[in-house]
């Protein structure tokens, strides 16, 4: 089968968008990801037998909404060009649509005309990320404009996916039925993500995030939490790796804090690399707040952290505790810096507590984990070709 993967991200940093690509390539399909280019990136290029366009060169540096929608409005029409061409050239026979946006959906129109499945995969809902984003009111206008765009852009698609359970009940309470949606939460690929061997000689203690900067993840708070142990833990450092919007005011923060070479920014790398550097960490860091929008947002990097057998402290959000209780997982209260600093000394100061954590970390992932989960995508995919022919 042929198929087409379109997503507003940068491909090789994306797990989620290349855990399916790379999945249905493994099992003999044709698949092609448009998607966007970092500086000095061809147009063009091949990764672990995925076709890969990069079609539109993107900085996250927006601040302002109008320049957002412009960007997001550019890919749509430069995607639709070409998802039409390479369609009429060689039919798809599904299209794998990924948001943000929801009305990049739209871009499968023609192939969907004639004869191709269209699959629109959620990573974040939009209305409560648009408001999170630009500090939008939950009456504003905009947001209901959202909330219309979200219906057609579901009732548009042959099904939904959802990345959680919570957003899924969100979702079917306003914009979908229950029987067009699939939930599928960012599960590890085990082939990338797995425990291994540490190759880090030195004797500091590591503790680690890696994700986007966005004001939702809570990294002001984990600044400051660290602040207040720094002294004591004189050997620790807190490792961050990501862009985003907020990285210049954390810069200034960890200034601000005195914590110049012990807080350590990086730049985004591959899903390849950055599994390495996480395993050999000590500890990864998930500060999210508790708001409309990181409260019920689902990390990533806390089954990838699981999988690679690295303890977690977590914030105690809604979502995280409908997946995790206390025993896999260290919790601190939501935005409290000083019980988030609490539970860095706590871990740092009882490897044993850590290594117990991990251990049934590592259970859970045995059974929660991509390799397993992959069936459900993989029916799905055949089954909605098979109706549309």
């Amino acid at each position: 089968m042929r198929i087409c993967m379109l997503a507003y991200t940068f491909y090789e940093a994306d797990n989620r968008v290349r855990r399916y690509a790379e999945t249905l390539v493994e099992r003999g399909d044709q698949v092609d990801a448009i998607v966007l280019r970092r500086e000095g990136q061809p147009f063009y290029d091949t990764l672990n037998g995925v076709n890969i366009y990069r079609i539109q060169k993107r900085q996250i540096d927006e601040t302002w909404k109008l320049s957002y929608l412009i960007k997001l409005t550019r890919f749509l029409i430069t995607s639709s060009i070409l998802l039409t061409k390479k369609h009429y050239k060689e039919r798809y026979d599904l299209i794998h649509v990924h948001n943000v946006p929801d009305f990049h959906v739209f871009a499968a129109l023609v192939p969907k005309l004639t004869g191709a499945a269209v699959i629109l995969d959620i990573h974040d809902i939009l209305p409560e990320f648009y408001a999170s984003k630009f500090d939008v009111s939950s009456k504003s206008h905009i947001l209901k404009m959202l909330t219309i765009i979200e219906r057609l852009s579901t009732a548009f698609a042959d099904h939904v996916i959802i990345s959680n359970d919570i957003w899924a009940k969100t979702l079917i309470s306003r914009s979908i039925a229950k029987a067009k949606c699939t939930v599928l939460i960012n599960y590890p690929d085990t082939n990338i993500f797995y425990d291994r061997s540490r190759n880090r000689k030195n004797e500091k203690i590591i503790m680690i995030y890696p994700g986007t900067l966005n004001k939702h993840q809570g990294l002001d708070v984990a600044i400051k939490a660290f602040a207040i142990i720094k002294d004591e833990i004189p050997e620790a450092e807190f490792h961050i790796y990501g862009e985003g919007r907020t990285k210049q005011s954390l810069i200034n923060l960890v200034s601000e804090q005195g914590l110049n070479g012990r807080v350590i920014f990086h730049d985004v790398v591959s899903l390849e690399k950055i599994a390495d550097i996480m395993a050999n960490a000590d500890i990864g860091i998930i500060p999210k707040h508790n708001d409309s929008f990181g409260g019920d947002a689902f990390s990533t990097k806390t089954l990838e952290f699981m999988a690679l057998g690295i303890p977690i402290i977590l914030s105690k959000t809604r979502i995280d505790q409908y997946y995790f209780n206390e025993s896999i997982v260290k919790y601190f209260e939501p935005s409290n810096k000083k019980d988030l600093s609490d539970a860095m000394l706590m871990l740092i100061q009882n490897q044993e507590l850590r290594y117990n954590m991990a251990q049934r970390a590592k259970n859970f992932i045995e059974k929660n984990n991509w390799a397993i989960k992959k069936k459900i995508y993989l029916d799905l995919v055949d089954s909605l070709i098979s109706q549309r022919k």
